[in-house]
This record gives C-alpha cells, structure tokens and sequence, in this order.
C-alpha cells in the first residue's frame, strides 16, 4: 500500500491521493488500511512521503560518497530522466507532491518533506565540502541544486519535454568547478 501511495503522489499529487485510488491500483483490502494505518490517509500519506524520501535520500548519499560532484549529478539527473520519459512525463517526485500543497489538514506532509528536503542537502553540502567548497557556500549551492532538480521536474512535466532538466544540469555542472576553483 505504501508502494501505491508514492505511486499516486508521483503521478496525482496529494490531494489526488486517496484510500480508494491506493486501493484500486494496488489491490490491497479495504480493511487492511486502516489496520496497517489507524489515521488512515493521513498515515498512508505520510509514511509513503517517509518511505519515497528514505529511498531517494539513501541514493543520493550513495551517489555522494562514490563521486565527484559533476558525476554525481550527472546520475541523478541520468535517473530523472528516464524516470520523466518511461513515465510519459507523469512520474515526478513524491516529496515535492505534498511539499507544494498547502495540506492544512495535515501538517505533517510538510514537516516529512522539509526533513527529507534537508537530509538530501546535507549530503550535497558534504559532497562539495569534501571537494573543496567552504560549508557556508557549498549549504547554498545544495539548496539550490535541489530547488533546481525540483523545479526542472515540474517544468519537464508541464511542458512534456526534458529541455528544462537538461538545461539545469548543464547550468549546474558549470556553476559547481567553477565555484570549487575560486575557493
């Protein structure tokens, strides 16, 4: 069930997101729901933003600890793109789904995604800092290369074509060796 909850709010959003649809597309019993969920929705949301964002953290921290910045990117960016194809452009990232709505009903959504949002910048900023970066700066360029990656998602999605992330990775791969060289 939770599987299906990331799969809803990749392609639907989490609004979109509901028991029923978890339900329809996973074949899971209505009873076991709330059995495995005792808040229901809310529960299956949150823990299927915990789960997405466990997931997309620890390859990120993979990619970080096993290459330089410019290759790192270029596999993440490698990964979104055959994500944004193969799913015809409906695929995009779970935590930003429930990042961007307002979710008043459900204040935790938010709170998920900012702690998942500052794990994937800690592992960038210990990326660039290992490549000579000085923290306070390399903090800013992980903000913005996951505001970056985010928004490039969104645009791709909305205009059915990988053109913008193509253009903010190559903004980033030579924004990020000329930043390390003037450190």
């Amino acid at each position: 069930m939770i599987e299906g909850a990331v799969e809803s709010l990749r392609v639907h959003g989490a609004s979109a997101t509901s028991v029923d649809r978890v339900l329809s597309t996973t074949g899971a019993p209505r009873g076991s729901v709330y059995h495995h969920f005792p808040g229901g929705r809310t529960e299956l949301i949150n823990d299927a933003v915990v789960t997405a964002g466990t997931i997309m953290s620890e390859f990120i921290e993979q990619l970080t600890v096993d290459s330089d910045p410019v290759t790192a990117l270029d596999h993440f960016a490698t990964m979104w793109r055959r994500t944004l194809l193969d799913s015809e452009f409906r695929a995009g990232c779970p935590v930003f789904a429930v990042a961007v709505e307002t979710n008043d009903d459900a204040p935790e959504f938010a709170r998920a995604a900012a702690a998942v949002f500052a794990r994937w910048e800690r592992a960038l900023t210990e990326l660039l800092v290992r490549d000579g970066i000085a923290e306070p700066r390399a903090r800013s360029l992980a903000t913005l290369t996951v505001a970056a990656f985010e928004g490039a998602i969104a645009l791709c999605r909305a205009q059915r074509d990988i053109t913008p992330l193509d253009n903010v990775v190559g903004e980033l791969r030579d924004l990020i060796p000329a930043v390390a060289r003037t450190k």
